[in-house]
């Protein structure tokens, strides 16, 4: 099954990565990918989809999902070292992904992140992701069937 970043959460303050489920009257239900256990965030959380997130390269940026896909072309079938592995064995690591990186801008720290992120994605969901493109294209369908669905609810209405 393909990973939609734009569905799988990081949570300030908290450890790991969520998947959204529903938007509360108050915030956000989502669910751990780690051991399924259900929360509900407030709009005090500070909530950040993994699609939105972008590292500094020495060109401008690139996004998470590209990061990720360059990880996986270095390490293959391994898995990410841990975050608690020496910061030069992470700045290898991101040296030989992304050789363009901006070490001014992109911190230790952010590794670290990302490697937990990376191990993450892997051991509870896929890094096989959606395409944005391919998604809005099967959204325009869905959402063309329930435009009419509703009309014809609204129609009946009237017509009773």
């Amino acid at each position: 099954m393909k990973t939609d970043l734009t569905k799988i959460l990081s949570v300030s303050g908290y450890h790991g990565l969520f998947r959204y489920l529903a938007q509360a009257r108050k915030g956000a239900i989502v669910e751990s990918l780690s051991d399924n256990t259900r929360s509900c965030f407030d709009l005090n959380s500070k909530i950040t989809t993994l699609a939105d997130i972008s590292i500094y390269t020495m060109e401008g940026e690139i996004k998470l999902k590209d990061v990720m896909l360059k990880l996986k072309d270095v390490l293959g079938e391994a898995e990410a070292p841990s975050s608690k592995s020496s910061s030069d064995e992470l700045k290898a690591l991101f040296a030989k992904a992304i050789p363009e990186y901006d070490p001014d801008k992109f911190y230790v720290s952010h590794m670290k992140k990302i490697v937990d992120w990376y191990n993450c994605l892997v051991k509870y969901a896929s890094l096989d992701f959606v395409d944005p493109e391919e998604e809005s294209g099967k959204e325009n369908g869905t959402d063309d069937a329930a435009e009419s669905a509703a009309e014809d609810v609204a129609a009946d209405k009237v017509n009773e």
